[in-house]
């Protein structure tokens, strides 16, 4: 059966929520060790990793979830035409610039454009605002850059991704909730970890890493399970609050309080937007988890340990009452479509 059209599924013009996976060619593990060479290519993961945070700053597109494997990838995504409409020509040239600079420093930075060369890039602002807040353009921006600095390195030509990358749109609550634990729990299904905090490159080690960091504080101690101390800052928060939806900044705080809070970061912030996406709380979440994770599945390669204590127990964080909030999330929506949330992959 062939794929839908992309137009079936994404509507730039309305805020939604959408999984988003790509294999590599073949089935390749050119993000890990690939069994015809031997190399080990898992630093590779860090490039995927870096890009899609170095354009969850810039567009108008949140990233709620990511996984990154040896030979496939996922993330889901929010796109944000509410904020880039609010944008004026000069911020949405600003932003392009950021996403796909002239140039960069030796390091590897972008500096602020001159005046002059955000005049460039005016004749094409309704262009270039469309793409800011398109899922299809985070995409491609992504894999492009991985695919041609992989390709440069191992000196061949031709396609590194399969193909085109896969989506679908999640309805409800429900399907974001039941996409986000799938993808989460991708490294521990597939083998490669035993626990969330071993999934090196997914959303739940990064939540995990802040998670951790807030203990040591609390504890007076700095430990940390990586160095990346602020690990889930460019990833959306999971608690839909949305009275801290807007970044709050001393300019901000300093100014009229009667005018409506932003409802995007400032340039340079790691995030578009501070917009939860589920009712449930971190904790929660890590909670749910670490339960589902237990769950032996037919087809998979690993699950959490049983004997293992739960999740927040291993951080010697006491346990919430959070059963009932994912009972009532599930009893107010319509039944999941199990396509829109659990592709199979191979």
């Amino acid at each position: 059966m062939p794929a839908k059209p992309r137009s079936d599924i994404f509507d730039p013009h309305k805020v939604g929520v959408y999984h988003c996976w790509n294999k590599l060619v073949r089935g390749s593990y050119l993000f890990g060790t690939d069994a015809l060479t031997g190399y080990d290519y898992s630093y590779r993961k860090d490039w995927m990793r870096h890009r899609f945070h170095e354009l969850a700053g810039s567009m108008a597109i949140d990233v709620l979830d990511y996984a990154i494997l040896d030979n496939h990838l996922h993330v889901v995504l929010r796109n944000r035409p509410d904020i880039v409409r609010s944008w004026s020509d000069e911020e949405v040239a600003r932003r392009w610039w950021f996403v796909c600079p002239s140039y960069r420093n030796k390091d590897g930075s972008v500096s602020d454009p001159k005046p002059c060369e955000i005049g460039l890039l005016l004749p094409k602002v309704a262009e270039y605002r469309e793409r800011l807040s398109n899922i299809s353009w985070m995409m491609r921006l992504a894999c492009q850059k991985i695919a041609t600095r992989a390709n440069r390195e191992d000196k061949v030509d031709g396609r590194f991704f399969a193909k085109r990358f896969e989506c679908d749109r999640l309805e409800t609550a429900k399907d974001v909730l039941a996409c986000s634990l799938y993808v989460d729990l991708n490294w521990i299904h597939a083998g490669l970890a035993e626990t969330p905090e071993q999934s090196r490159f997914t959303s739940a080690f990064d939540r995990i890493q802040s998670r951790w960091r807030e203990i040591g504080q609390e504890m007076g101690d700095s430990v940390s399970l990586s160095d990346d101390h602020e690990a889930d800052a460019w990833l959306a928060p999971i608690y839909l609050d949305e009275r801290a939806e807007a970044y709050v900044g001393p300019a901000q705080a300093a100014s009229d309080q009667s005018e409506p809070p932003p409802i995007c970061n400032p340039p340079g912030a790691a995030r578009i937007s501070n917009k939860g996406f589920l009712p449930i709380t971190r904790d929660q979440y890590l909670s749910l988890l670490d339960l589902l994770g237990r769950v032996v599945r037919k087809g998979t390669r690993g699950a959490i340990p049983a004997e293992l204590p739960p999740i927040l127990a291993r951080f010697n964080v006491a346990p919430q009452t959070w059963l009932d909030s994912i009972l009532e999330l599930f009893r107010s929506n319509p039944p999941l479509r199990p396509a829109a949330a659990v592709p199979r992959l191979g």
